[in-house]
């Protein structure tokens, strides 16, 4: 039988920017851990394979000290060779069934599942932990994604039982209704990596 690792995917989901300086990422990160993420995604589409994984396994030492899991954004071979808590997969990745056989049944594995119902539910038959919908806002990092709604957050909440998590253009003003409609999780990067205070702003999350 699995451990209910699902369980932990809640709060504020913390999704790493595209920073090229470990120091400075560790340095981001850590205040938003002060601050209250309960998650962490590592994510950097600008960064080669060394230091993807020179930083996924800095991140990991990091998370380990505040008992927070660290997801790592499309790589199932990166998350393997760090041993990260899990592994976050789009519709372009490699199937969960594959990561899967990979990664073991300890891990956990997330799926983006846009603004498709039909899709978490498969997602969910394949032994998805946690299912992902968005965009629900404009956002600055993925400005042409699809749109998802609340009305969709809230009939995935009445149809599906793994943890939702809200994704896209989330801020502090604005996740509360997501939370209100069923989401478990706010997925944020910019509104925490971009403030002038990252602790304060992870914290206002962590607050709602």
């Amino acid at each position: 039988m699995r451990i209910n690792l699902s369980a932990r995917i809640s709060g504020l989901y913390a999704i790493t920017p595209d920073e090229p300086d470990t120091v400075e990422l560790l340095r981001k990160v850590r205040l938003a851990l002060l601050g209250g993420a309960r998650v962490l995604q590592y994510r950097n589409k600008a960064a080669d394979k060394a230091l993807r994984q020179e930083q996924a396994s800095a991140l990991l030492e990091l998370t380990r000290e505040f008992d927070v899991p660290l997801i790592i954004n499309d790589d199932v071979m990166l998350a393997r060779q760090v041993a990260a808590d899990g592994v976050h997969l789009g519709n372009s990745d490699v199937t969960l069934g594959s990561a899967r056989a990979e990664l073991g049944s300890g891990k956990l594995i997330g799926m983006s599942c846009y603004n498709r119902l039909a899709s978490a539910h498969e997602a969910v038959s394949q032994g998805a932990d946690y299912v992902a919908f968005g965009s629900f806002f404009v956002s600055t990092v993925k400005p042409n994604t699809v749109a998802a709604t609340t009305d969709l957050l809230r009939q995935a909440r009445r149809e599906i039982a793994v943890p939702l998590v809200a994704i896209g253009g989330i801020t502090q003003h604005n996740g509360a209704q997501l939370l209100k409609a069923g989401a478990d999780a706010l997925a944020v990067i910019s509104a925490v990596f971009n403030a002038q205070d990252i602790r304060g702003a992870a914290r206002q999350f962590a607050n709602l």
